[in-house]
């Protein structure tokens, strides 16, 4: 055999040996290589490579080793994934589990409970949430809040899930929609269906004090149920009692639930509502600031645009809801009572929130939706225009409507000043949060239209606020949406880019992200964000939904006795 035939059949025994054995395994399931990693800490971004190994993430910095996936984000930010601190995606996660309208902005965690959480319901809850369905129709298959968001996962959702319990829920499940007090033995239920839906692992207790039957609690029935939630480290936050006329006795309430039941507290959507409470905004600021310097817990979180967007419900007394939605239209087809509803329609509230007063008048109220298909040519007119259009007055209008729609009639209202938007943002205890479901432009989801928070929270921040108006700088926007929010939450392992944490991370373009959505044209996606990954896997790739839905329940995981040492 000669040299050349010799080193022939070397390779051929080589080869044939190679040939059975497996591939080498890769080093890494996902390699982001050549980004500018922000840790969510609030520091400058530096140049780094992030290594991950099934959920959670492997290595930081100059990597080198094979992956199954590499992912180019040369030019590109990449961060932890975005907290959507007030998410009201309950429902359209059970419609589509894509949540692609909050992934598509980089958001990997949508957090739940304002005032009203997705349990613990009774079987008469189940029957009413069935009955008032409107486009999202679903069959209820579960009674506690934990319950539920464990559904969600095992259907299948591609961002994280997670929420507080609801005060109005609790008081639902337990007392009704009637105006009164607990008794003894009721508070006593409350608090035990609190204790076990933190059991679950509920981030605390949420409340939405402006509307009924949330209206009718005392402050001390709120810290009763706080106290519970503080036994397991929980948090308070809050829709406070108002965001106008008494804003700071509001702001006042919550800081004194904070105090009295040893809880941090949030505010939910932060504002000043109606241009004459636009000028309180710096006492709030001035407020919050001194608690804070006292040692309480005390942040708040917010969305930014100038409207709200809520139910025709925020333009009505509380007395003509109790009982209830049923009782409530019924109330209204009495002629006197419409009388004396339509009256203090017009007037501002007295001893609460008027949202039509706050508004300004019937052109700053916009309809978003309609249970009733008869109504569905409406949606995008103004309460002026509808009124016009029925030779009716804008307040018989609000009245005629609930009616006729058998519903609160989705509305936004335009009550914010643009200036207070920029000086919220700028506070350091400021989070951020849609307020909205999650969408897509498609299907069961085209028959209303959201306000555009929906599609364009997060972009609208860090384009026209960051990169545009340059309120705050990069690192800092990201530490609002992800370290910070995370600990407050007490959220273990998520909310920053280390070694060990769970890869939930948003790769995106700090030069280019924008949001489109507008109230004309509320169902457009927000561009900037190229990849975003949950617990490791690619749900968007190149801008393009993956259609992976990796999405788990978070539940609270900082005890009590943690809490107390931090502060």
């Amino acid at each position: 055999m000669n040299r050349r035939q010799f080193l022939l059949a070397t390779l051929i025994l080589g080869l044939t040996a190679c040939a059975g054995q497996p591939a080498p395994v890769p080093d890494y399931d996902v390699l982001i290589r050549n980004g500018t990693v922000f840790t969510g800490d609030g520091t400058a971004g530096m140049p780094a490579d992030v290594a991950i190994r099934g959920d959670r993430i492997a290595a930081i910095g100059t990597v080198t080793g094979s992956a199954a996936r590499t992912i180019d984000a040369t030019g590109l930010a990449v961060t932890p994934g975005f907290i959507n601190m007030l998410s009201w995606a309950t429902e359209s996660l059970l419609e589509d589990g894509r949540s692609q309208s909050d992934i598509r902005q980089g958001v990997t965690l949508e957090v739940m409970g304002e005032g009203w959480s997705m349990g613990p319901w009774t079987d008469a809850m189940k029957d009413e949430v069935m009955r008032l369905n409107a486009d999202i129709e679903y069959d209820i298959e579960w009674s506690t809040l934990g319950e539920y968001l464990q559904r969600l996962e095992d259907r299948g959702v591609s961002a994280n899930v997670a929420s507080f319990v609801g005060a109005t829920t609790v008081r639902i499940h337990v007392i009704g929609y009637e105006d009164r007090a607990p008794s003894k033995e009721e508070l006593a239920q409350m608090e035990a269906l609190v204790a076990a839906a933190m059991e679950e692992g509920a981030l605390g207790v949420g409340s939405s004090l402006i509307y009924a039957p949330a209206f009718y609690s005392s402050t001390e029935e709120l810290v009763a149920l706080c106290r519970v939630a503080a036994s397991y480290g929980g948090r308070y936050i809050s829709h406070i009692r108002s965001e106008g006329a008494q804003l700071l006795e509001a702001v006042e309430e919550l800081i004194t639930i904070a105090r009295d039941a040893g809880i941090g507290a949030e505010i939910y959507h932060l504002k000043a509502a109606g241009r004459e409470n636009w000028d309180k905004l710096e006492a709030v600021f001035q407020r919050v600031e001194e608690a804070r310097a006292e040692g309480l817990d005390i942040t708040a979180d917010m969305y930014t645009y100038t409207a709200g967007a809520t139910g025709l419900d925020a333009a009505m007394p509380p007395w003509v809801q109790e009982g209830g939605h049923v009782a409530w239209v019924q109330r209204l087809r009495d002629p006197a009572i419409r009388a004396r509803v339509i009256e203090e329609i017009r007037q501002p509230g007295d001893g609460w929130e008027n949202l039509y007063h706050a508004a300004g008048g019937p052109d700053r109220l916009i309809f978003l939706g309609f249970r009733n298909d008869e109504l569905k040519p409406l949606t995008g007119l103004t309460l002026a225009e509808v009124a016009a259009l029925r030779g009716t007055s804008p307040e018989d209008t609000i009245v005629d409507l609930v009616i006729e729609d058998d519903s609160r009639v989705g509305t936004a209202y335009f009550i914010m000043s643009e200036e207070n938007i920029a000086r919220k943002i700028a506070r350091p205890w400021m989070a951020f949060g849609s307020d909205a479901e999650s969408l897509a432009p498609e299907g069961v989801f085209l028959k209303s239209n959201p306000h555009p928070r929906a599609y364009g929270t997060f972009a609208r921040l860090l384009g026209k606020y960051v990169r545009e108006e340059q309120v705050i700088t990069l690192p800092e926007a990201i530490r609002r949406l992800t370290s910070f929010p995370a600990e407050n939450l007490g959220i273990a392992d998520r909310g920053r880019l280390e070694v060990g944490y769970f890869a939930d991370i948003a790769v995106f373009d700090p030069t280019t992200i924008r949001d489109h959505a507008t109230f004309a044209e509320p169902h457009r996606y927000a561009t900037g964000v190229h990849h975003v990954l949950v617990n490791g896997v690619p749900v968007l790739l190149n801008g393009e939904h993956t259609g992976a839905t990796p999405g788990r329940f978070v539940r609270r995981s900082r005890s009590a006795d943690a809490r107390r040492a931090d502060r």
